[in-house]
């Protein structure tokens, strides 16, 4: 990677959150960042002077004045975080004293960091490819085990290294056809035309797989929507105050009187899973009924998975009927939950849940929302659908959206190969179509220049420090 310009500027932040602590740390990354931090700390040795991974007590002094006991850690370049000098200095956790130590390396000339800045520098100087500096954001962010072991993934490498090497076999055939070129009086061909074609077909089936993961990797990012759908009263909030064991919707033997959505996250087996209470499915000539059923309709679009709650008691036709009304799409996964399964029988309940299910062609099972049977059987169900999806098997999930585009994007060019290779073109023509595709796929690990903007956009979602 080139060095920017801006990039001879040592930059310092905070590197632990703002408040008050045990401990707050500062972290400097650049040229001048051990002897920037030598003009203030006392100790055994000059901080220049000493080993790289190494740790030293001591104080820190702007001229007499002290202020604080410090350990600091120095991590000299190129083997740190950045690719530069680091110093991290762990001072009393004050935001007094925090403010006091940068102030007085800013009056030094250090340069308080932007978002993302320590980060976006390890990128540029190749210590991370640009995917995995945006893994690092998921990574902190990250609330569930799903979460963490998805942006952790992507931090090892992830699918980016199976499209690395892919990309390089196809840069092999880019310079085969650019040397046909070198060659074009004599009409040699260097680029085998069939393993070409063999090779387009292995990557399009790749791109698509991890295309088509995104809708999983996107919802497993933000937690995994749910709708729990039905008629009023048949027990929708009672059913998710039992899952979220607590009193979060109102419940009422009044029909419809959960007039809007209601909306949390439980963590099943790490797994998130963000519920949708709906407002009940009925004719009504109440307004803001109608406004809540209206709501639920649009909210049971963006459900994957749609928790169908009907009571046990009712007929197949009924089911079969309200389940016909619902506007399902063909991805989202629909269980029915026979609920009230504590008011009849148990064979009774297992005859009506074969019943409903082959005449609805679903997966179903009885219940009891108000006495919690069969619960944990629900939330293993739910579990299910996400560690038995094809995506999530075979470990390729995508969950950045600026990945999925450019795959998308990658997909194109390389369909515009196929087509070019059917209809015969020129090898010239079909060298800027294969340039394309590598531009494209070398955007998403950084091979390629990135633009500036780009770059802006993603670090700064970063917090600062990091």
């Amino acid at each position: 990677m080139h060095q920017h310009a801006f990039e001879q500027d040592t930059i310092i932040a905070p590197s632990t959150p703002p408040g008050e602590g045990a401990i707050g740390i500062i972290r400097l990354s650049g040229s001048k960042a051990i002897a920037l931090s030598d003009v203030f700390f006392r100790g055994k040795k000059p901080l220049s002077a000493v080993a790289s991974h190494t740790l030293h007590y001591g104080h820190l002094f702007d001229g007499d004045r002290l202020l604080d006991e410090v350990v600091v850690s120095v991590f000299k370049g190129p083997h740190s975080y950045t690719g530069e000098d680091v110093i991290e200095i762990s001072c009393h956790g004050s935001s007094f004293i925090l403010s006091e130590v940068l102030q007085a390396f800013i009056r030094k000339g250090a340069r308080m960091a932007k978002p993302g800045e320590f980060t976006q520098r390890a990128f540029l100087n190749g210590k991370l490819d640009l995917s995995q500096a945006e893994s690092v954001a998921d990574i902190i962010a990250a609330e569930n085990e799903a979460q963490h072991q998805l942006a952790f993934s992507q931090m090892r490498g992830g699918y980016t290294e199976v499209l690395h090497d892919l990309r390089n076999e196809l840069i092999t055939f880019a310079g085969l056809i650019e040397l046909e070129l070198d060659f074009s009086q004599e009409d040699v061909a260097f680029a085998d035309r069939t393993a070409l074609q063999e090779l387009l077909l292995r990557i399009k089936h790749i791109l698509q797989q991890l295309i088509e993961s995104f809708q999983l990797g996107n919802v497993l990012k933000k937690g995994i929507p749910v709708a729990i759908v039905g008629e009023p009263n048949v027990g929708k909030s009672t059913l998710l105050n039992a899952l979220l064991n607590e009193e979060k919707a109102m419940v009422s033997d009044i029909a419809g009187t959960t007039r809007d959505v209601i909306e949390d996250v439980l963590v099943i087996d790490g797994i998130a899973f963000r519920f949708l209470d709906t407002a009940g499915l009925r004719d009504t000539h109440d307004v803001l009924e109608a406004a809540g059923i209206e709501r639920s309709y649009e909210k049971l679009k963006i459900a994957h998975i749609v928790l169908y709650l009907g009571d046990i008691r009712k007929s197949v036709e009924e089911w079969v009927r309200d389940i016909a009304r619902l506007p399902l799409a063909s991805h989202q996964q629909v269980f029915l939950l026979l609920n009230k399964a504590d008011l009849v029988l148990a064979n009774e309940a297992t005859l009506n849940v074969e019943s409903v299910g082959n005449a609805v062609g679903r997966k179903s099972m009885a219940l009891s929302a108000k006495d919690g049977l069969q619960l944990d059987a629900l939330k293993k169900q739910l579990v299910a659908w996400v560690t038995q999806h094809p995506s999530y098997r075979q470990g390729m999930i995508v969950s950045n959206a600026r990945h999925v585009e450019a795959l998308k994007a990658t997909l194109q060019s390389l369909e515009s190969i196929s087509e070019g290779m059917a209809q015969g073109i020129s090898g010239d023509l079909l060298a800027i179509d294969i340039r394309m595709a590598l531009f494209h796929l070398g955007s998403i690990t950084g091979q390629v220049e990135v633009d500036r903007d780009i770059l802006g956009t993603i670090f700064g979602k970063f917090c600062i420090g990091k």
